[in-house]
Order: structure tokens, then sequence, then C-alpha cells
């Protein structure tokens, strides 16, 4: 019963996989970026003022509603907008999306009531959900709310009697198709424990993909000097593009917490890939892509370089993006 703004935190964490403090970690570890602002108020006042600069300059609005929306109803108000409302609620867009099956992002109507997830729950890609149940909720009322059978649903919360569900427990929601009981728990990047199901075997694609930029590595995908594990790093030329990698459909173009603007491209078997620290976006969310096709600008960042950020996950799982490019 997951944009981008993550927990402070975690934005595709549990849905893509990608942490905010995977790519905020170099910030951290370089405490001679913007050293004047640094000497002024420290690093915890440099990021809150950053989160707060950023919510101003997107227009965050008040809501149609007092405090934080989360684990609310909230029903649509005109300016109201799901990217606003997961500001609110301090969550990932994508958790809100997929919390809402139905809605559609950019076509929400006055009067529409959405749910708005808490920090606690969480809807990987594929399932199985976590969610917080809330006063009324049955095994079937949940069911019929995320198209999964309650038989389903209770076999995927074994020791918990569905006549007796408390206000406020953590179930597992596996979707149609998806496992009956919570995939084995994995340790993301950033060390939450997250359950995602297993993509199988990494078929790679006929053709390889082309880079999404032009410019050096100054950062191939690892584990970086925290024990994070981060995405590809390419440095590019102040009027750097960056471009789909190959034919996709783009998911996801907007501003994430910590990242600056965001493309997500779903492509073919099962694979997908993140673009971050953009500036300008070119694209929209549901549009076709082919390689090459102009995604965004490539944004400067604090240390005055424009570097992007490229992650590829398969099944939610981050891999190596060299497994699928082209060789250079």
């Amino acid at each position: 019963m997951p944009d981008c703004h993550v927990q402070g935190m975690t934005l595709m964490n549990t849905e893509y996989g990608l942490n905010a403090a995977d790519f905020s970690a170099r910030a951290q570890a370089e405490p001679d970026v913007n050293r004047p602002l640094l000497q002024r108020a420290g690093l915890a006042l440099r990021w809150l003022a950053l989160i707060c600069l950023g919510l101003w300059l997107s227009g965050c609005a008040t809501g149609s509603y007092s405090g934080s929306p989360a684990g609310q109803w909230v029903t649509i108000q005109k300016g109201d907008t799901l990217g606003q409302i997961a500001r609110d609620a301090d969550i990932p867009l994508l958790r809100l999306t997929r919390f809402n099956p139905g809605v559609k992002i950019r076509d929400l109507k006055v009067g529409q009531r959405i749910l708005v997830p808490t920090a606690r729950e969480r809807a990987p890609s594929g399932g199985p959900y976590r969610y917080q149940l809330r006063p009324g909720d049955t095994y079937s009322k949940v069911g019929r709310y995320f198209g999964a059978s309650p038989q389903r649903i209770q076999a995927a919360n074994p020791g918990k009697d569905p006549n007796d569900l408390d206000v406020g427990m953590l179930i597992s929601v596996p979707l149609n198709g998806g496992p009956s009981r919570s995939a084995p728990a994995a340790r993301a990047s950033g060390g939450s424990l997250v359950a995602r199901p297993d993509p199988g075997p990494l078929q790679k694609p006929g053709q390889s993909w082309r880079w999404p930029a032009a410019g050096s590595v100054t950062r191939e995908f690892g584990t970086n000097g925290n024990g994070q594990l981060a995405p590809m790093q390419i440095r590019t030329a102040a009027s750097g593009i960056a471009s789909a990698p190959a034919r996709g459909e783009v998911r996801f173009a907007d501003s994430m917490r910590q990242l600056g603007n965001v493309v997500i491209l779903h492509h073919s078997g099962n694979l997908q890939s993140v673009l971050a620290q953009c500036g300008e976006i070119l694209v929209k969310v549901g549009q076709q892509v082919t390689p090459g096709t102009p995604l965004c600008r490539v944004a400067r960042g604090n240390n005055g370089q424009h570097e992007l950020l490229f992650d590829v996950r398969h099944g939610g799982k981050p891999i190596d993006p060299r497994e699928i490019l082209e060789k250079r």
C-alpha cells in the first residue's frame, strides 16, 4: 500500500540502489572545497544552506497540508506537484509514485487523493514493498491497492496474524510476479539493509553502449575511500552534453537533493542508467531515446569542474559501466 530527496539520505537506495551518500562522500572528504563557507559555518550548516537554497530555487511552495505529509492521504489542490510533496515528506519521488499506481506524475488532478509513504516504507523495483499499516487496513485492502493477492501478502509475512494487525506495523507486500517472501537482505552502499530481488545473470547487450559524455574518467566505479560504493565520474568540458548511452525510455528527469538534476533511463535487458549532476535537462519523462540523444548539460560542481556521475544498474543492482560500454 521512489525525486529524489532522500533521507539525508538515500535516493534510490532502495528503489534504484543509488545512495546520496555515495555522491556526497567526495564533498565530505574534501573539506577545502568551498573553504570560505566552511570556515564561516562548518560542514553541517553548509549542507543545510545548500538544501534550503535548492528548495527555494525550485520554487517549492507550501503544500495543501500542514507539517510533513509523510504517512498521510493528501488531496491534490491547485499548484501541488508530486515533487513538492516528496520534498515536504523528505522521501524519494520514485517511492511516492510507486505508492500511487495509476497516478500520472505530469497529469495530477485537483481533488485527486494520493498516499504519501513514510521514511520507514520502501518501494524497490519489482517488489516486495515495505508497507506501514494504517487504520482500517487489512491484507485484502492493501492487496487491492497494490494489485497483490491477500494470500501472497500473508505468505510474505509469516508469524503475523492477519486478524490481529496493529496500526504502524511494517509488512511485506509482494507485487504480482514478484517473490512471495522478502528477498534476502543485501547490504546496499551506504550501509543500510535493502531487500532486492536477484535480477539473475547479466545478459550483455548485442551492441556495446556508447559513452554518455566526452571527457576523462576521474573516478572509476567501485568502493571509495569511505568504503561506500561510488559511481563512475566523467569530467567534461564546460559545454559538455550528456547523451543516451543506448536506446531506452526516460523514466525520471528532475532534481534530486545533493545530486542536482538527474536523468534516469530504462533499457532492454532489465538495465537502467542514471546520469546525475546535470544542469539543464533536455528530455522529458516518457520520451524514447536512441544512442546519442542529448539528455542534459553537465553542471559545474563546487570544485569548479564539470563532472557527470554515471551509474548503471541491472535490475536495480549496480554494475561496472565498463562491462557494457565501448572500449576506449
